[in-house]
């Protein structure tokens, strides 16, 4: 049949599945949303506040379901505003197609209104980029779209569509997308027979897993392999949730605000096996001195960050979740009892502590641990709140844990707060953010207010940038250049005039009766708690220095 362009995305969209759009109408986009408006029964559109909120949505509700999150701009400024949105979808690996619409073909090239080189822009930070100029091919190039989104290393496509091209009609034929399934050919089983003598041979392995895990729906098999092995299990921020969190084989986060179990115990191990992690240098600290006692096994479905920051001593390039699959195979049940008793020891004597005689970061996300049970989806912006909610909940499943790690976003969470409750109704979805994050992307609230969407905002408010004011305590002698946020602002009263339920607490007594609250609620809520602008996070790696040089609070005093 024949279909103008505009009827062929969303006729494209509904052969992926795709029931949710975030977005922003505009001109050039105008002829998509007109069809969009027809086919509103079967696909909802969230308009959100700003572009950026709409990326971000998308984002969440990707990581949140393992599916692909579907955005919407217009051409020019439309277009620019989800950039932050794209990298940071990029840097964490997030399958999300992103479609916008350009000038018509006959004013490209011309400096045109609202005319933008969204392809160039966003060559760097897409997994592959499209413009389709001709309607004849934009069926495939939507349906390659949603492909590459999903196959190997996932990550975020851009569909840019010239105007003319949604308003030209061409044949279209229904077309049933294939299954994507993980490709064992790549694995070399060599490879796999290596590991499995690395492993078989180490008294004192150490596995370290990234997000990898997650976007590979391996958890499972992970589990299965840390049992086989018998070994510890520490994990980066993006892998939270990958392995079980209350399990007595976890030792905690790896790197700068890691434990100093998960840093100390890697740097006695004989052999670290890396699963889905990419050695972030927030991560690693210093490289010279990361993991040289020890051999190191990277398994990465991504040939191109194998060697790339840390030179291993074998690899095996392929999915995680056939790669643990076939090592568990062929591997005998191994113990390690006296390696796992000296980790043990590590996690008695250094346990992650904070002050109890006031409401602290660390405090309010272990009240909100309790409260939910461990069992809610915990988004965060970036910065010391984000650090807390990685250290002090624990997340004994993946997609629990959705945060921007790789570009560190500030004003990512409230949207993907957003687009993860969108995508699991169901579930209790709090956003964790610190006050300087909150005046970044309050707009969204808004959206949530708009829709109704029960979500949770806590706020940890200091009064300042928590994170860069750290930094400037501890490295920068005191100077607090441009971190302290001047105003008497009652962030309560905003989310009210935005719509929302707002609280303000000062203690655990006040906070407990505001989460009781809010999660009976139903339409969102913000809590804003009121914290000390020096309080840390603890333990830290200074930037450089190896992980092994992990020191707190007590450890400077005693100095």
């Amino acid at each position: 049949m024949e279909l103008t362009g505009a009827q062929i995305v969303i006729e494209c969209l509904k052969e992926q599945g795709v029931d949710t759009v975030f977005g922003f109408p505009g001109g050039a986009i105008l002829n998509v949303y007109d069809e969009l408006y027809k086919h509103r029964d079967e696909i909802t559109h969230y308009l959100t506040s700003h572009e950026q909120g709409a990326s971000h949505a998308a984002d969440g509700y990707a990581r949140a379901t393992g599916k692909v999150g579907v955005c919407f701009a217009t051409s020019g400024p439309g277009a620019t505003n989800m950039v932050t949105g794209i990298a940071t979808a990029y840097m964490d690996s997030i399958p999300v197609v992103m479609i916008t619409c350009n000038v018509g073909l006959n004013l490209l090239g011309k400096d045109s209104f609202q005319e933008i080189d969204i392809l160039g822009i966003t060559m760097p930070v897409t997994k592959y980029n499209f413009i389709v100029k001709d309607v004849t091919k934009l069926a495939d190039v939507i349906r390659r779209a949603f492909r590459i989104a999903q196959t190997g290393r996932p990550g975020p496509v851009v569909i840019d569509i010239t105007k003319n091209v949604t308003a030209t009609k061409t044949e279209y034929t229904y077309k049933k997308p294939e299954p994507i399934l993980p490709d064992a050919s790549v694995i070399n089983e060599i490879d796999v027979e290596k590991a499995v003598t690395m492993i078989a041979h180490s008294k004192r392995p150490f596995v370290f897993v990234g997000g990898g895990v997650t976007l590979a729906n391996a958890s499972e098999e992970l589990r299965r392999f840390v049992k086989k092995i018998d070994a510890p299990v520490a994990d980066s921020l993006m892998g939270k949730g990958a392995f079980d969190g209350t399990s007595d084989a976890y030792v905690g986060m790896l790197g700068m605000h890691g434990t100093k179990a998960a840093n100390y115990g890697l740097n006695q191990s004989d052999l670290i096996i890396v699963v889905g992690s990419r050695f972030s240098d927030r991560v690693i600290g210093n490289p010279k001195t990361f993991g040289n006692k020890a051999q190191i096994l990277q398994i990465d479905v991504d040939a191109s960050e194998i060697n790339k920051n840390i030179v291993v001593t074998h690899c095996i390039a392929g999915d995680a979740k056939l790669v643990l699959r076939k090592l568990s195979a062929q591997l005998n049940q191994m113990e390690h009892n006296e390696w796992m008793q000296y980790i043990n020891e590590l996690k008695t004597r250094y346990p992650l502590t904070y002050p109890k005689d006031r409401l602290t970061g660390p405090q309010i996300v272990e009240t909100i641990y309790e409260m939910t049970h461990g069992d809610a989806v915990i988004c965060t912006e970036v910065g010391q709140h984000q650090m807390w909610a990685a250290q002090f909940y624990k997340y004994d499943a993946p997609r629990k844990f959705i945060s921007s790690g790789g570009l560190g976003t500030m004003g990512y969470g409230l949207g993907a707060s957003i687009g993860a409750k969108v995508a699991c109704p169901e579930k209790t979805v709090i956003n964790i953010a610190g006050d300087g994050c909150f005046r970044m992307n309050f707009n969204e609230l808004l959206t949530a207010s708009k829709y109704n969407i029960p979500i949770i905002e806590v706020i940890f408010n200091n009064s300042v940038l928590g994170m860069v004011r750290q930094w400037q305590t501890l490295f920068y002698e005191r100077r607090y250049s441009s971190t302290i946020l001047d105003g008497d602002f009652d962030y309560a009263r905003i989310a009210e005039a935005c719509g929302c339920r707002g609280m303000n607490v000062t203690n655990k007594e006040e906070l407990t009766e505001a989460l009781k609250e809010a999660l009976s609620a139903d339409g969102p809520v913000v809590i804003n708690c009121f914290i000390d602008c020096d309080d840390k996070v603890w333990p830290m790696v200074a930037p450089g220095a190896s992980i092994s040089e992990a020191f707190s609070e007590e450890d400077m005093i005693r100095k």
